[in-house]
């Protein structure tokens, strides 16, 4: 039997077969697993590794398919359970649904007609039962299923891989691999400001492009125009958008994930590209992690945290015409870490812990980035962030979308210039 990792993936059910030998798939991949494949940057193996799991999962809309009966618990501790919803997820998937169907982006009429006579009216009618927040509170937001709602077939729909979407690696019509990265991308420049070097004026930047720090990079223009339309397409489109938070605790945003079903090859071209064209940034950080979100205007963002990670690139997918008011919506990164005796949950979900010990003594300092489409914000990982004030318009298209793709393991010990 083959193991198609050396060290992580534990012996389980589910069989394929690789050159005449059976592999052991997971439940889910780890942050190791990913990085397996991405130090050679492996990008058929990490996508063939990736999709075996998902397709096995209970996400599969074909039960024979299944072989993971129950979605492993890191999936639903996160919110992407497929028990409970939020009200705004659920208005959400419909908003998503109705914009598949208008734009006739699914695959036949076969999965049109499931779209209009199935998936939209089941949400529908269990979004009709869902109460408002205030009667809500014991839950934070969160609304499980009652009888009734599977009874018109809730689970049959409700985080499942409804639409998933297949982008390949971005080619010329000879099959040539194109680049995704904007052809002002100046790597260089890039790494001289990461080290703190405050004379690098970068070619890909605006005007008003906000300078950064040591550690701190903003990268405005950074995918080619054609890249920015088809991962913007990707996002928009894929229904694997199944994580909810509570809204009455974490704010108003969806999440979907490399590991559970954001895995489209154009999204690891990207990862790896990025990873070869700063060297210097990213020696000995292979990509760990991958993740998108989707923002309800009506709620927060993501509260202060930092990711355990040594580089994390934020990229903000959305049109600048959705942004209304253009001075906020982006990222604000303090200069600040967690201290070496606290764990992921302290500095992760103590917020107010984080505030009063840990930032109030820098006087909050921080680097505040304002949102711009296609700009991207490369930073250590171990700095404290959160999202910004944001206003964005109404209709699907105009939700703000943020791309973020993790690289190597928290480097507490890195010294941060608090010099702003």
């Amino acid at each position: 039997m083959k193991i198609f990792t050396p060290l992580y993936l534990s012996l389980l059910l589910s069989f394929s077969v690789v050159n005449g030998e059976e592999v052991d798939f997971p439940p889910i991949l780890d942050a190791d697993d990913i990085a397996y494949f991405s130090e050679n940057h492996d990008i058929d193996g990490l996508h063939w590794a990736l999709s075996n799991v998902f397709h096995r999962s209970k996400r599969n809309t074909d039960a024979s398919q299944i072989k993971f009966a129950n979605l492993p618990n890191s999936l639903v501790s996160r919110g992407g359970g497929d028990t409970y919803t939020t009200k705004y997820k659920l208005e959400m998937d419909i908003e998503q649904a109705k914009w598949l169907v208008d734009n006739h982006l699914l695959r036949d009429q076969e999965e049109e007609d499931f779209f209009v006579n199935t998936v939209i009216p089941t949400y529908e009618k269990v979004l009709n039962r869902i109460p408002d927040l205030d009667d809500l509170k014991k839950t934070e937001g969160l609304y499980a299923f009652d009888k009734i709602d599977y009874e018109n077939g809730i689970a049959s729909v409700y985080n499942k891989a409804l639409h998933i979407t297949d982008y390949d690696i971005m080619k010329d019509k000879r099959g040539n691999v194109l680049p995704l990265l904007s052809k002002k991308f100046d790597a260089d420049c890039i790494e001289r400001q990461w080290n703190g070097d405050k004379s690098a004026i970068c070619k890909h930047n605006n005007k008003d492009t906000p300078k950064g720090q040591e550690g701190v990079v903003v990268i405005d223009n950074i995918l080619n125009d054609e890249a920015l339309k088809r991962i913007r397409e990707l996002l928009n489109a894929s229904t694997v958008f199944y994580q909810t938070k509570m809204p009455l605790k974490f704010g108003g945003y969806v999440g979907a994930y490399i590991d559970d079903g954001l895995y489209d090859k154009i999204l690891l071209q990207l990862a790896f590209e990025l990873n070869k064209a700063l060297p210097s940034i990213m020696e000995g950080h292979p990509l760990k992690y991958l993740w998108a979100y989707k923002y309800d205007s009506r709620y927060t963002g993501i509260n202060t945290h930092a990711d355990q990670a040594a580089v994390n690139v934020n990229i903000w997918i959305t049109p600048d015409d959705a942004n209304l008011k253009k001075e906020c919506g982006g990222l604000i990164i303090f200069t600040a870490k967690p201290p070496h005796d606290w764990d992921f949950d302290r500095y992760n979900k103590d917020t107010e812990k984080v505030m009063k010990e840990i930032l109030e003594p820098t006087g909050f300092a921080n680097v505040t980035v304002p949102f711009r489409e296609n700009r991207a914000v490369v930073f250590d990982s171990a700095l404290f962030h959160h999202t910004d004030d944001y206003e964005f318009a109404d209709g699907y298209e105009n939700r703000r979308i943020n791309l973020t793709i993790l690289y190597g393991d928290m480097n507490l010990a890195r010294k941060v210039n608090d010099e702003l």
